[in-house]
């Protein structure tokens, strides 16, 4: 499965393909609403399993795993993905982020709610609020978050086309100051949005948020929503992509990867490119100190060079999770972000 590809690349969290799943949608398809809510379920659950059948291979791989292998592997958390109403109107309005008059507040609640409720109870270890195009289903998704008391972590993504706004022209400082107020965000950021914007975006965020900044843009393609394809444009080879990450950094970004038109070798790329950066600093004194309990990176599975140890965002220690240099990757389309 997809998900395997990307964890034998070297991802700690891996997203569900419910992105573009809905009951609304299901329904429409001739699902019952009982068989609708168990296909998103059964979204994260292949998720769940791929992390376990990665573990069993590992533990079976690696000469020296350790007895106590549970307590000293890679961690690999799942989130449950849910994209924007857009994405389920699938007329490329996430890209726009014109609803109409007729999509109010309380509507795009209405509509997420029961898919948010599923997730948050699904066995996911967060949730990831993905390709949010305005500011209005951003309000949506936080007051969701606090009515339904979601008790795991969730992330706030938006997308922009002008390296300035959110696609629908809602201000982006306005939009992540939405993701600031919401106690059960834990990061806010962009995806899906060509690479060359990334940087003001970052920079930005970082004006009204505190929180960790998580950035996966798309190759740089353009998406043609009339005959569904992605046209080529500037798109990006894996080693032209990887050279923004350091400016990314630079700029505030603690969370990296690739979003749509991206692929398992891009995020190796990204690994690579990220572990010499850190193995530069580590020799030149610089952070990036081992925690005396880390266990040597030849426990690990494979890549190699992925197995190394920073201090993670305040939201994954809050999960109780080891010290690591980790990275996310979205499956229903492939996409991977790095946690540094």
């Amino acid at each position: 499965m997809v998900h395997l590809d990307y964890l034998d690349a070297g991802a700690n969290i891996i997203i569900s393909g419910s992105y573009q799943a809905t009951i609304q949608g299901f329904e429409a398809k001739g699902f019952s609403t009982e068989e609708a809510e168990a296909l998103l379920k059964k979204s994260v659950e292949l998720a769940c399993e791929a992390r376990e059948i990665y573990y069993d291979r590992c533990t079976k791989d690696s000469w020296d795993f350790v007895e106590n292998a549970r307590s000293s592997r890679r961690p690999i958390f799942v989130a449950a993905s849910v994209g924007s109403y857009g994405a389920y109107l699938a007329d490329g309005s996430e890209y726009d982020g014109n609803y109409g008059d007729a999509v109010t507040l309380e509507k795009l609640k209405d509509f997420h709610r029961r898919r948010v409720q599923i997730l948050a109870n699904s066995g996911a270890d967060l949730i990831a609020f993905e390709t949010t195009p305005n500011k209005l289903e951003a309000k949506a998704y936080a007051e969701l978050l606090e009515e339904e008391a979601i008790d795991i972590p969730a992330w706030f993504s938006f997308t922009s086309k002008d390296g300035i706004n959110a696609v629908s022209g809602d201000s982006i400082l306005e939009c992540a100051s939405i993701a600031e107020s919401c106690k059960q965000v834990v990061a806010v950021g962009i995806n899906c949005t060509p690479p060359r914007f990334i940087h003001s975006l970052v920079s930005s965020i970082r004006k009204v948020s505190n929180k960790p900044v998580v950035i996966y843009p798309n190759s740089g393609e353009t998406y043609d929503a009339e005959h569904k394809q992605w046209i080529r444009s500037n798109g990006l080879v894996d080693e032209d992509f990887v050279s923004y990450v350091g400016k990314w950094q630079e700029a505030g970004a603690s969370l990296f990867g690739g979003c749509c038109r991206t692929t398992p070798n891009t995020i190796r790329a990204i690994s690579k490119a990220l572990s010499v950066k850190f193995n530069a600093n580590v020799g030149a004194g610089v952070g990036g100190r081992l925690p005396p309990s880390a266990p040597a990176p030849s426990r690990f599975c494979p890549p190699a060079g992925t197995a190394i140890w920073v201090q993670l965002p305040r939201w994954c220690r809050e999960l109780r999770l080891p010290l690591s240099l980790s990275f996310l990757a979205r499956t229903s389309s492939p996409r991977k972000i790095w946690v540094l």
